[in-house]
């Protein structure tokens, strides 16, 4: 043991081991120091590469807007000329018509020659109403060429609506004929068209949807083109290109058999009882008002699901009203809701 001590103190104290051991531990120290400069060198690099990307997204970004801000300038720029130009061109109109007398024989055209000398600053372009006015500026019979144009005018329009007519006659020939409309698709249609009211995105296509998933006809499909023409047809009350006169009166046939039907019913039971089914079970089948729905939506919100007794304090907030007649209500407006957002998203997938 001595002699192992001995042995351990010779080589803790030679100089030669001490100067290994710290070389080692110099060498371990340097490694650790370039491998975390090396690491830091690299974040670095990196960094310094994404700021010059966005640098360089951000520089390109400003040329793209300083080109289109350059583009909307000199398109504003044109368009603000033409318009100067446009307005010269009304201008020397207007002043030839006042140098002719509005190109009249008589004082009761002149008002009628005004109108027209309107319409045509209004509708031309600036190349049509230019063109005019070298017309009557080369020509000495001004008012020949300015009747001449306005006869050109109104054919062009009589053309042009002649073309609308028998396009639309066409084309609602073809959707009304192409399917018969039941008396159910025809209600389903009324109430889409009261449910989806104007300003509905894809309007006509969510009622044809709607048509389409609670229509009892089989095989059918409803298009938007097709719904659209009908409705128009409903609204025209055009009853002589349809088949709507017909489901009309069968429809009052069949509700004056019913209405008697349910006269007689009632006078043979009058004695019997006072009343209705619906009255007995605890519902009033009055219609809800915009009253009762403001305060049936105000208890809606002030009364969460959480609430104990929650109908029953919602019946005592709406006068006239029981909790079943606010459950019922809540369970239609919320499938009138299921019924739209269905239609609307199977339109837009549509």
């Amino acid at each position: 043991r001595r002699i192992r001590k001995l042995v351990d103190n010779s080589y803790n104290s030679d100089p030669r081991i001490i100067a290994f051991r710290k070389a080692d531990i110099d060498e371990k120290a340097a490694k650790k120091k370039a491998k975390a400069d090396a690491i830091k060198a690299k974040k670095e690099e990196e960094e310094r590469l994404k700021k010059e990307a966005e640098e360089k997204e951000r520089q390109e970004k400003e040329e793209a807007q300083k080109v289109e801000k350059a583009k909307q300038e000199a398109e504003k720029k044109e368009k603000e000329a033409q318009k100067k130009l446009i307005r010269n061109e009304r201008k020397k109109l207007r002043d030839l018509a006042k140098e002719h007398n509005m190109f009249a024989d008589n004082e009761a055209d002149k008002l009628d020659r005004l109108t027209e000398i309107e319409k045509i600053c209004t509708e031309y372009t600036f190349q049509q109403i230019q063109d005019l006015n070298k017309r009557l500026e080369d020509n000495s019979t001004v008012r020949d060429v300015f009747l001449a144009e306005l006869d050109k005018k109104k054919e062009a329009e009589r053309v042009k609506i002649v073309e609308q007519t028998r396009s639309g006659a066409g084309s609602e020939k073809v959707s009304s004929s192409t399917k018969e409309w039941s008396h159910d698709d025809l209600q389903l249609l009324v109430k889409a068209v009261n449910l989806f009211p104007a300003g509905t995105q894809q309007r006509w296509e969510v009622c044809a949807e709607f048509i389409n998933q609670h229509t009892k006809s089989e095989g059918v499909v409803r298009q938007a083109k097709e719904t659209l023409a009908k409705a128009k047809d409903l609204q025209s009350g055009n009853f002589a290109l349809s088949s709507i006169k017909e489901e009309v009166n069968k429809l009052a046939y069949e509700n004056l058999q019913k209405g008697q039907k349910r006269d007689v019913v009632v006078e043979s039971a009058a004695s019997q009882r006072t009343e209705t089914p619906a009255e007995a079970l605890g519902f009033n089948n009055e219609p809800w008002n915009s009253e009762e729905q403001k305060l049936l939506e105000q208890a809606l919100k002030t009364f969460p699901s959480s609430t104990p007794e929650r109908w029953e304090r919602i019946a005592e907030a709406i006068p006239g009203r029981s909790k079943k007649d606010c459950m019922k209500r809540y369970k239609e407006l919320a499938e009138l809701i299921r019924a739209k957002k269905a239609a609307q998203a199977a339109a837009k997938k549509s």
